[in-house]
């Protein structure tokens, strides 16, 4: 067994000598405090064995008193070097960045997360495009089933929420823009309001923001599980194409389904409106009808529908991309299926400004 720590001064060298280890050491610190003349050297020479304890102890010395160390070990020396390493300051809370800094480096780590994910976007973009080249050519490819069952989920069963929230809009339409028109003795122009902007903009910009919280969220939550559950590589290791199998059938029922629901909608917006303007402004049912047809272009119903399926491609698109990002651990299934939800809004309104542009530069208007 190793002998215990002890020391001895001889001319101004402290002489180490047995194990200086937690177990051997024993009250040698106290000891070593009660030394009332600074050491002008530490000898090793006679150390068995140290560990961290010792070796914290041989630092202390040689940092407060400014001493050389002889006759060390090499695994000795070793030691005392990295524990030198480690006896710096501890920072507990980091530096405090300046505002301007912290905001620039904020904003930036943003707009290349963005230029990220729009180039992802774009690539995903790319895959859908030659999956969907691909299942036009090889008909047996689509997975008729799979896209039934999209077509109940996004379509069927969002029609009572779809159609509540469209009769409400049109309820608030006519509501407000009889209050307006009432100062100039024109409420039966608010006819024209319901008309024009529920066909136009609003059935089909409701409905895709509906969509998109409630199916594009979806997506990713699912497509994210089954990442999560390494369903997806499971997919691939037998030959089955993930794009095919879960991508493209989301896509090609969110396309489809968007015109017919924006449309649905439109029509129950003009209903609550209607029934609306029956109630508190006296006007016939019949009268609002011939009024519609009246002021209403058939090109205002083009604008809708038009830009339904692109919606529907953005929504399915972010909403399958996000879910295909998802790794690591099930909280990333709840920050891509959030990101999805943001995407998809962001570019439906985006696209939709667009749109208006491009409509008025075209003459519909």
């Amino acid at each position: 067994m190793n002998a215990p720590a002890a020391f001895t001064v001889d001319d101004g060298t402290l002489r180490f000598s047995g194990a200086m280890t937690l177990a051997r050491i024993g009250d040698l610190p106290t000891r070593l405090d009660r030394i009332v003349e600074a050491p002008r050297a530490v000898d090793l020479s006679g150390v068995e064995r140290m560990d961290t304890v010792g070796a914290w102890m041989i630092h202390r010395l040689v940092r407060d008193h400014d001493v050389r160390v002889e006759g060390a070990s090499k695994d000795a020396q070793r030691l005392l070097e990295q524990v030198g390493k480690l006896d710096s300051p501890l920072q507990m809370r980091p530096e405090a960045t300046p505002s301007f800094f912290r905001v620039t480096g904020q904003i930036g780590a943003a707009a290349v997360q963005a230029g990220r994910t729009l180039h992802g976007l774009l690539g995903f973009f790319g895959d859908i495009v030659i999956s969907t080249f691909g299942m036009l050519t090889h008909p047996e490819r689509i997975r008729w089933r799979a896209i039934s069952r999209q077509f109940e989920v996004v379509g069927v069963e969002a029609l009572g929420i779809i159609g509540l929230m469209s009769f409400l809009i049109g309820v608030v339409i006519a509501q407000q823009g009889a209050v307006q028109l009432r100062q100039f003795g024109a409420e039966v122009f608010a006819i024209n309001l319901i008309g024009r902007i529920t066909l136009r903009e609003l059935g089909v910009l409701m409905t895709a923001i509906m969509v998109a919280g409630r199916s594009g969220s979806a997506f990713a939550a699912q497509i994210g599980s089954m990442k999560l559950a390494e369903e997806v590589d499971a997919m691939r290791t037998i030959g089955v194409s993930p794009m095919e199998a879960l991508v493209m059938p989301r896509v090609i029922a969110t396309v489809i389904l968007m015109p017919l629901l924006g449309f649905y909608s439109s029509l129950i917006a003009i209903v609550g409106g209607g029934l609306f303007s029956w109630l508190s402004l006296d006007i016939p049912p019949i009268t609002f009808v011939s009024r519609i047809r009246e002021v209403v272009p058939i090109t205002d119903l083009w604008v809708g529908l038009l830009k339904a399926p692109v919606f529907g491609v953005i929504i399915a698109m972010a909403g399958c991309f996000q879910g295909m990002q998802v790794e690591g651990n099930a909280e990333q299934v709840g920050l891509r299926t959030t990101a999805a939800v943001v995407q998809s809004i962001f570019l439906v309104i985006v696209l939709d400004a667009f749109f208006a542009v491009f409509y008025s530069a075209i003459g519909w208007v």
